[in-house]
């Protein structure tokens, strides 16, 4: 009996994952140890110093006295069982900490490409449509200057503006903790803490998929296809929404899949900046005080992630145009 085409596209992209996964883990746990000192270093610097028997005693305990091969090789052991280590930092295994950290980068993710690409695909297509009117010129003036704007800039200006200026939202954090909100008002209160990361996060964004998709709705406007539909009498809604966004759509669902790393990095300075418990900060706070196993966990993670919206945006890509098979 043969496979289902999109069950054995599914397992290919799976076989395919894992010397991808490899290969990025292999280079980040080299590139670590490139980098000067190591976790003991950060441990003792944490404590005010101490003595060279006892810094010995430390790294012979966590195996940092092994060649760098020798703990490559125990790390990736581990790793094949989904043994992420323990963090000596936070005192608790890695994975319990990804999974709480992981559902607050999540949210802020999801939340920021859903209205970048909502919002980017419905703005360029109006402005498209109505190509080099008075609401285009001004669509495409406000993606060039949020496409222009740093998200960390737009972060301190959201905060000096709505938090500090107006008083209308919540500078940082993820709750208010002395409130002391249960059921749906700790929902809303969460709600009101994400308003601002995710607007900085998503309006650099929103500016790309706006502005190609603003592009590729006067190119498709311009082919045979919609020219011969317009002939025939066609209604100009029908030929935008079956004609043009369509294909138009094609290459934002591109860019969609090819952005998310990059917005998974984003995530690093607006959690930072705006004191979220997520993975992004998580990463930050391990590089600098070299919790290596955290750090590890936190890279495979993500590279799970990126492989898995990049299955996902193939299967979109090739639903939206048909001529495209998943091979």
């Amino acid at each position: 009996m043969r496979m289902p085409p999109i069950l054995a596209y599914a397992l290919r992209r799976l076989l395919q994952a894992v010397p991808t996964i490899l290969i990025v883990m292999v280079g980040t746990f080299l590139l670590m140890q490139l980098a000067p000192g190591d976790m003991v270093d950060a441990l003792v610097g944490d404590m005010g110093g101490a003595d060279a028997a006892f810094i010995a005693r430390m790294r012979q305990e966590y195996g940092l006295d092994q060649p760098v091969w020798v703990q490559l090789m125990r790390y990736m052991g581990k790793l094949a069982t989904f043994d992420f280590g323990w963090s000596y930092v936070y005192e608790q295994p890695v994975s319990t900490l990804l999974l709480d950290r992981l559902p607050v980068t999540l949210a802020l993710m999801a939340a920021s490409l859903t209205l970048a690409f909502v919002g980017g695909v419905a703005l360029g297509a109006w402005a498209g449509r109505h190509a080099y009117s008075a609401a285009d010129n001004l669509i495409s003036t406000l993606g060039l200057v949020f496409y222009a704007m740093p998200n960390f800039f737009l972060a301190l200006l959201m905060i000096l503006l709505f938090s500090i200026h107006l008083g209308w939202l919540p500078v940082g954090g993820l709750r208010d903790i002395a409130a002391f909100h249960t059921g749906w008002r700790l929902w809303l209160d969460m709600a009101i803490h994400m308003i601002m990361p995710v607007a900085a996060l998503s309006l650099i964004y929103l500016a790309f998929y706006m502005r190609l998709m603003r592009s590729s709705v006067i190119e498709v406007s311009e082919l045979d296809f919609v020219r011969t539909a317009r002939a025939k009498g066609a209604p100009e809604g029908r030929i935008m929404r079956h004609h043009i966004m369509r294909n138009a759509m094609l290459p934002v669902v591109t860019l969609l899949g090819l952005q998310f790393a990059t917005v998974l990095g984003g995530s690093v300075v607006i959690e930072t900046m705006f004191a979220l418990p997520g993975i992004a900060q998580l990463a930050y706070n391990s590089v600098i005080r070299r919790d290596l196993n955290t750090l590890m966990g936190i890279v495979f993670l993500s590279s799970l992630l990126v492989i898995a919206v990049n299955f996902i945006t193939d299967l979109i890509y090739a639903r939206l145009d048909s001529r495209i098979e998943l091979r």
